[in-house]
């Protein structure tokens, strides 16, 4: 996130934090959904390692992969689960089947997963077979305090040494306890901006350290089969993404979140900016990762119908795992009413999506076409030989010759037989020494008269 999205993520946060005092945890849940049905994109997603179904897989018009698996921020606590029926009902009945929810970033024993709100979403996700469930998870306590160059430098520091990975080590005992072992880990997100601790900016190569210290401790947790994903913010920022990135070996899908902004900036300057969308496919086609948009949504340039559709279509082009819009204004289209042209375009498209598998999409058109060439090449050639074209004209062409035979014999006289002159048949080898047939008249009584 830029500048501008920080203060307002500051707020929403300051409102978390307020609402936890009188409780006993604050969080930042982004509660999000993908339905069934890309990119789009959503898309992509396939088995855990095949672009469209996330899990191990929209109604006029054609399927958009984008939006097959898509997303929204709708709200910070349980109530999110709970408002994902009211989008489906908005949405003309489409199933949602991707939640996403952010781990708080206060304390530590945040970041382990103390928070009840996972027991909820864990039931969510156990609930049906093929829905994921995406977790943002700090790599820092006191992520948005505003700590200084100097102190996140020495954190990272710590981290690379193995300070921090037994908080780690819990954060997955508690996943796979809640039998959410396949969750989508986006590990210290928008590391490339100011906003939070865990930024990568004041040391990169600690920071990349520190993130692959991380991921062993929670990959040593019997039982784990989490994905982790790499989602810088898009464009430059405070520093390259592309300096933060850990390897291949740690990193499972290359994520970016992608707002409209700055004010004034094209959908095609968005595309081709350095270290923007067309740099992240490009990257993470290199190195054979999957893609996602974990945030995105409207923002410096208001209510962008432009933007909205060719978001969507840039998912539906590109395939990602899954994308999730942040639902809340200025970014939204179903909670927030300041944008109603780009909501008109987002739910046109979405509308009444409930194919779970974007696969089978555009399988069941490519299957047909592969039948038909078969089927026409093997008849023709059948066909000419059993029909017997060859065969009747040659039973026809048999008779002819006996009859030749015939005819020949009679033509050698030149002559038709006279009048009143009845041919006597004497045989054939009589004629042929005759010259042809013998013929009497029957009428010299009537001469002689």
């Amino acid at each position: 996130m830029r500048q501008g999205k920080h203060r307002h993520t500051k707020q929403r946060h300051a409102k978390h934090r307020q609402k936890r005092r009188p409780a006993t945890a604050t969080y930042k849940v982004a509660c999000s959904v993908l339905a069934a049905g890309a990119l789009v994109s959503c898309l992509a997603v396939a088995p855990p390692h095949r672009a469209p179904d996330p899990t191990g897989g929209v109604g006029p018009g054609p399927v958009h992969p984008s939006t097959t698996w898509f997303g929204a921020f709708l709200e910070s606590d349980d109530r999110g689960v709970q408002r994902m029926g009211e989008l489906e009902k908005w949405l003309g009945g489409a199933e949602l089947r991707v939640g996403h929810t952010y781990l708080p970033g206060e304390s530590w024993s945040d970041i382990e997963g103390r928070a009840r709100f996972l027991e909820s979403w864990a039931a969510w996700r156990r609930a049906r077979a093929d829905r994921l469930f995406v977790l943002n998870v700090p790599m820092q306590a006191a992520n948005e305090d505003n700590l200084s160059d100097n102190a996140v430098r020495r954190l990272l520091r710590s981290g690379q040494q193995g300070r921090f990975d037994r908080h780690f080590t819990a954060l997955a005992e508690r996943l796979v306890a809640l039998n959410i072992p396949d969750t989508v880990i986006v590990l210290g997100w928008e590391m490339n901006g100011t906003t939070y601790t865990h930024r990568c900016g004041p040391d990169p190569e600690a920071w990349k350290k520190y993130w692959r210290r991380a991921v062993t401790a929670m990959r040593a947790v019997p039982g784990q089969k989490f994905r982790f994903d790499f989602a810088p913010s898009r464009g430059r920022d405070a520093v390259p993404w592309t300096e933060c990135y850990p390897g291949d070996d740690v990193v499972d899908i290359i994520g970016m979140d992608s707002y409209d902004q700055p004010p004034g900036r094209k959908f095609d300057e968005q595309i081709q900016e350095p270290y923007g969308l067309q740099q992240q496919v490009d990257f993470a086609a290199a190195h054979k990762k999957q893609i996602s948009y974990p945030e995105w949504g409207l923002f410096r340039n208001g209510d962008n119908p432009e933007y909205m559709r060719r978001m969507l279509n840039w998912m539906d082009a590109h395939k990602p795992l899954y994308n999730t819009i942040t639902d809340y204004c200025p970014h939204g289209v179903w909670s927030c009413a300041a944008n109603p042209k780009a909501s008109q375009v987002y739910k046109s498209i979405l509308f009444g999506r409930t194919d779970p598998t974007p696969l089978p999409v555009p399988t069941t058109p490519t299957k047909p076409p592969v039948t038909p060439p078969v089927t026409p090449p093997v008849m023709p050639p059948v066909t000419p030989p059993v029909v017997t074209p060859p065969a009747t004209p040659a039973i026809p062409a048999t008779p002819p010759v006996v009859p030749p035979a015939v005819p020949p014999t009679t033509p050698p006289t030149g002559k038709l037989p006279p009048p009143n002159c009845q041919p006597v048949d004497l045989g054939d080898w009589v004629e042929y020494w005759l010259g042809g047939k013998l013929c009497l008249r029957f009428d010299w009584y009537s001469r002689r008269r």
